[in-house]
Formats: structure tokens, sequence, C-alpha cells
């Protein structure tokens, strides 16, 4: 596989091999690849998550909270 990069990002992957974290530039590549699927797999959550909470919300499911440590008592399960 052959992979082309702008100037600026081949000089940032050559950075990161110079600096002694990487021993080349196919594991600065691996690394990045990783972090993105993890991001991505993140936000996948967040979203899932986000959407739950606003059908929660809207279908009266929500328990008001007048202070930070309610909400965390609640969260903690020790409400």
């Amino acid at each position: 596989m052959n992979i082309s990069l702008t100037p600026e990002l081949e000089k940032l992957v050559q950075a990161k091999v110079a600096s002694g974290l990487y021993n080349n530039a196919s594991e600065v590549i691996r690394e990045a690849l990783r972090d993105s699927l993890r991001r991505e797999s993140e936000s996948d959550w967040l979203r899932t998550q986000a959407a739950i909470g606003y059908a929660q919300l809207e279908a009266g499911e929500s328990i008001p909270v007048k202070s930070k440590k309610e909400f965390v008592a609640l969260v903690r399960g020790t409400k």
C-alpha cells in the first residue's frame, strides 16, 4: 500500500519518528488510524446515549436535580 501525505503531514510524521516514540512512519500512521477508529466509536456511543436521553426527556422520564451534589448521588446510585 502506498499513501500520499501533504508536506505538512509528512513533516509531522517525521517529527514523531525523530522524537523516538516511534520506530518508523508506519507505526505513526497505524497509531493515528487506531486513534481515529477509537474516536469514531466513542462518537457513535455518545450519539446513541444522547438520543436515548432525549427520548427519555421527551417521554417525561426525567429526574430533576437541584445541585451538583444531588446529581452525583443520583449517578452513583446513592440517592
